[in-house]
C-alpha cells in the first residue's frame, strides 16, 4: 500500500486533482465576482432599474411608492420635466415649484429611480422646500451603464445644482441622500468645484465606503466574504477607475455644511458603528444624529414617519434660523 501512496503515477494524480480543484476554486471567485458585481452595479438594459415599481418588491417598498405617487399626483400642476448633460450623458428629472426659495434634492439610492424620491419629497414640500428628483445616471430615463456608488454620481449631483441657480434661479439647495445617494452627495460637498448655494445635506443609511456595504449584503446572504469583494471592487476598478474601498469616511472631515444623519440600530448593511464614526468625523459644527431603534436600511421614514418628519423638520428650522442671524449679524 505505502508503494501505491509514493509511486510517482500516484503523486501525479493527486497533484493533478489537487490543481483542477484549486483552479476551479480560484475560477469560481471570479465568475461570482462579474455575476455580483453586473447584478448589482451594472445596467444591461433600459427595462433595468427603470421607472416602473420593481415586481419583487416589499410590503412596505409598496406603500412608499404608493404615497409617493401619490403626492406627485396632487402636485402635477407645480411639475416641470427637466434635462442636463453632464459628462455626454442625458440625466432627466422632475422639478416641483412650489412656489418657495429654497430646493430641495431628492438623491436616490441604489436601484432607484426618480419615483422612488417622492416618497423623501413629502416632508421637504411641507417645510417649505421646492423638489427636485432625479433619475441617477444608468437608473430611469437617464443614460449610462454603471453605477459608481456615488463617485460619477457627484458630478452630475453638482451638475444639477448649477442646473437650479443658472436656470430656475434657485439660491438655496438642501441634499436628501439615501444610501448612495448619501455618499454621492457627501462627496459632491467635499469637490473643490463644488458650487455655492448648498445649505445642508441630510443622509440616511450613509455607509463609510460601498466595500463595507458589500460586505454585509454577502455575510446576510451567507456568501464567501473573502478575496470575493477584492475581486469586486477590481472588476468596479476596471470600468469605472473607482475603488469602492474609498467613501464618505475618507472624506466627510471636509464638509462643513449643516449635517443630520438619519440611523437605525437594525441597519444591516450601513452599521450602526460605522454612523457614529462617519458623525464623529464629520467636520461640521452643526451637526445631529438621529437614532431609530428600529427599521432596515433605507426604510426608516415609512418605519416611523412622525419621527422622522419631525427630525427634519426641526433641523431646516435650526438651519434657516442660523443663516438668517447670520445675515442680520453682517448687515
Amino acid at each position: 500500500m505505502l508503494d501505491i501512496i509514493t509511486h510517482p503515477v500516484f503523486l501525479g494524480i493527486v497533484a493533478f486533482l489537487v490543481g483542477s480543484g484549486l483552479a476551479l476554486w480560484i475560477i469560481s471567485y471570479f465568475v461570482a465576482a462579474r455575476i455580483v458585481y453586473d447584478r448589482t452595479l451594472r445596467r444591461t438594459s433600459k427595462e433595468q432599474w427603470s421607472r416602473d415599481i420593481p415586481d419583487d418588491i416589499t410590503p412596505d417598498g409598496r406603500r412608499m411608492y404608493e404615497r409617493g405617487v401619490a403626492w406627485s399626483e396632487e402636485n402635477l400642476a407645480h411639475k416641470r420635466d427637466v434635462h442636463i448633460v453632464s459628462e455626454g450623458l442625458n440625466l432627466y428629472g422632475e422639478y416641483y415649484d412650489l412656489g418657495y426659495d429654497r430646493t430641495v434634492m431628492i438623491l436616490s439610492g441604489r436601484t432607484e429611480s426618480l419615483r422612488y424620491g417622492y416618497f423623501f419629497a413629502i416632508p421637504y414640500a411641507a417645510c417649505g422646500c421646492n423638489v427636485l428628483v432625479m433619475d441617477p445616471r444608468a437608473h430611469g430615463k437617464s443614460d449610462g451603464e454603471f453605477n459608481t456608488v456615488g463617485f460619477e454620481e457627484s458630478k452630475d449631483i453638482r451638475a444639477w445644482v448649477r442646473f437650479l441657480k443658472s436656470e430656475m434661479g434657485v439660491h438655496s439647495v438642501i441634499f436628501h441622500g439615501i444610501c448612495i445617494g448619501a455618499a454621492g452627495g457627501m462627496l459632491a460637498l467635499t469637490a473643490e468645484d463644488c458650487p455655492d448655494g448648498i445649505d445642508a445635506i441630510v443622509t440616511e443609511g450613509m455607509f463609510p465606503n460601498f466595500s463595507e456595504s458589500m460586505k454585509n449584503h454577502l455575510i446576510e446572504r451567507k456568501k464567501p466574504v473573502r478575496g470575493l469583494v477584492e475581486l469586486i471592487d477590481r472588476r468596479m476598478r476596471r470600468f469605472t477607475g473607482h475603488s469602492m474601498t474609498y467613501g464618505p469616511i475618507d472624506v466627510i472631515h471636509r464638509m462643513h455644511k449643516p449635517l443630520l444623519m438619519l440611523h437605525s440600530r437594525e441597519d444591516l448593511y450601513s452599521t450602526p458603528e460605522y454612523a457614529q464614526k462617519l458623525f464623529d468625523k464629520a467636520g461640521s459644527a452643526h451637526k445631529r444624529l438621529v437614532w431609530f431603534e428600529r427599521g432596515k436600511h433605507s426604510m426608516l421614514r415609512i418605519t416611523d414617519t412622525e419621527r422622522y418628519d419631525s427630525a427634519i423638520a426641526a433641523f431646516l428650522a435650526e438651519v434657516y434660523q442660523h443663516s438668517q442671524s447670520h445675515t442680520l449679524n453682517q448687515s
